[in-house]
């Protein structure tokens, strides 16, 4: 599937990554062992895959979650945030139990410092994910750190080898997807349409060095016909597809927070792509998106269409 939907016929975009809680504190510097600092800021969001389906969602793709969500306040703001958003759930709540936390600190110079439990996502099942009833032009997407646990990464392989003819997947391997055992891998890359991963996640798949380089090299574990797509901050981003390999150029900003900003890349290059923009062009509006998302505090503050329109026509692109 090449990931591209006529204008007429716009797929969804469904995730089936975790969604939980990001207790965000903005702290001067992180504490040494055993030591103790005053946050200058606390608050709580709904995140993880919450942040790719709002980035998508903002850039007017019609989106789903097909992940496990629990009951409890963890489960309740995950709900409220996706309800007001318009974003559909697929399946039933995870009853008595709630959805976990990640525990991020953020630095000053927007560097960020994650602390995960597990809870109510972590139980997923066929029926969650079947749930979201794919079909031809949708995009799944999942993440590695879904495959990095036994009661989320059975259930998710064997529901991705049934899906439908014409149903991408895109796959954010995350740092968890390194530490993976190799025929974890090699199932996972079989079942992938489209890589998007950071320059040391791709380079880790890779052992090659060099956003582009690294790009061109992932090709080959990859089914034909593949896209990848390397990020690497404020430098853009490289995608290669249909056997050629295209540097897009990133919009350097003064970063106040980079955290969702790679969850924002992607579901805007989604978007932009489910729309029928090519992939230097979905890869540009991803850049930008990404670039605006730094520039604000909290992991769900990716921009809407408009805002990306203006911020590319400020740049002359």
């Amino acid at each position: 599937m090449e990931l591209h939907a006529t204008r007429t016929r716009v797929g969804r975009v469904i995730h089936t990554a975790q969604a939980l809680i990001d207790a965000v504190a903005e702290v001067p510097s992180i504490p040494r062992r055993g030591g103790n600092v005053m946050a200058t800021d606390f608050t709580r969001y709904a995140a993880g895959a919450v942040n790719i389906l709002l980035a998508a969602h903002r850039q007017g793709a019609e989106c789903v979650h097909a992940g496990a969500i629990g009951t409890g306040p963890n489960g309740d703001l995950i709900r409220r945030t996706l309800s007001e958003a318009g974003i559909s759930l697929a399946g039933e709540p995870v009853l008595g139990l709630d959805s976990g936390i990640c525990f991020v600190m953020v630095e000053p110079g927007a560097e960020r410092t994650f602390v995960t439990t597990l809870g109510a996502e972590r139980q997923l099942s066929i029926d969650i994910l079947q749930a979201s009833n794919p079909r031809a032009g949708d995009v799944v997407c999942v993440s590695g750190y879904s495959l990095a646990v036994e009661s989320t990464r059975t259930p998710l392989l064997t529901w991705l080898s049934l899906l439908p003819d014409g149903v991408g997947v895109v796959l954010d391997p995350g740092a968890a997807f390194a530490e993976l055992p190799d025929d974890v891998h090699e199932t996972m890359l079989a079942l992938t349409t489209v890589w998007t991963g950071n320059l040391e996640e791709t380079e880790a798949l890779t052992g090659v060095v060099g956003m582009e380089q690294a790009a061109a090299a992932a090709a080959d574990r990859l089914p034909t016909g593949s896209v990848i797509i390397v990020r690497d901050g404020a430098r853009g981003c490289a995608v290669h597809a249909e056997d050629e390999t295209v540097l897009v150029p990133g919009f350097p900003q003064t970063a106040v927070d980079t955290n969702g900003a790679g969850d924002c890349h992607t579901g805007a290059f989604i978007a932009a792509r489910q729309h029928g923009d090519s992939w230097p062009q979905a890869c540009l509006r991803a850049n930008a998106a990404a670039a605006i998302k730094v520039t604000r505090r909290g992991p769900d503050t990716a921009p809407t269409q408009s805002e990306v329109d203006a911020f590319l026509a400020g740049h002359g692109a």
